[in-house]
């Protein structure tokens, strides 16, 4: 069974919380009946914070899923300053490791 992008990112946000990490997820917001929006396109899907293992940008896809040009280049404005992975579900037990205190 392939888990949703939605199913990942709560267990992600759990894993996150369960280690004292402050979690961000910027939501999508109804402009007009019908009409969804998120502010700052290709943003990463997470913002990780912890007082001693860091900041963490996380992407999460499906295992087929794939960046948008807008993440992209999200990306490459992040990576040279902060951590930013992209995750996917097979990488639960690294984001476990990562997110329980093994900074990358």
């Amino acid at each position: 069974m392939q888990t949703s992008e939605r199913m990942f990112q709560d267990q992600v946000m759990h894993i996150a919380r369960m280690n004292g990490w402050q979690v961000f997820h910027a939501s999508p917001h109804l402009v007009r009946p019908g009409v969804w929006r998120s502010d700052g396109q290709g943003f990463p899907d997470l913002c990780l914070c912890h007082p001693t293992r860091g900041i963490v940008f996380a992407e999460l896809k499906t295992e087929k899923g794939k960046l948008s040009p807008a993440q992209k280049v999200w990306a490459n404005a992040i990576a040279p300053h902060a951590e930013w992975v992209l995750w996917r579900p097979s990488d639960l037990p690294a984001i476990a490791k990562r997110l329980g205190g093994a900074r990358a």
